[in-house]
């Protein structure tokens, strides 16, 4: 169990920063004022309104999301895990497995779930880039 604590320890800022680099971004529709003002001034834009969107809507981290799912799935992994415990003889036990391995697999679920931006931050996004002039027309 002690060597799961270190696993989970040494590899979850490395999980971390590889799903928070792949947060996803606004795709843009290429209408007249995308083609007028370029691609460069478009990303800027892009950065502007994301920044706005924090300072009013809030910063929704990808650090939250995963904390979440992380302890949804120790929380429901416990509970399964001492259930199935209790059925053969040792609840504490099935209890700190079920807890590990669902920590393990909420810490998995939260990676790829927190990619997707808050919708509240998303619509903010997608308001202020029409409001420039442009037209979103997806996420990736």
């Amino acid at each position: 169990m002690n060597n799961l604590r270190y696993l989970f320890i040494a590899f979850f800022p490395v999980l971390f920063l590889a799903s928070s680099c792949a947060t996803k971004k606004p795709v843009l529709y290429p209408n007249e004022h995308l083609n007028k003002m370029g691609r460069e001034a478009a990303d800027k834009d892009i950065d502007d309104c994301f920044q706005l969107a924090k300072a009013y809507v809030g910063d929704y981290g990808t650090e939250k999301k995963i904390a979440e799912q992380t302890v949804m799935g120790a929380v429901v992994g416990a509970a399964t895990g001492a259930a199935v415990g209790a059925v053969s003889g040792n609840a504490g036990r099935g209890a700190a497995s079920g807890a590990a391995g669902g920590a393990a697999g909420g810490l998995v679920f939260g990676l790829f779930r927190a990619r997707d931006p808050d919708p509240l931050l998303k619509q903010y996004m997608e308001k202020c880039l029409g409001e420039k002039g442009y037209s979103v027309i997806g996420w990736k």
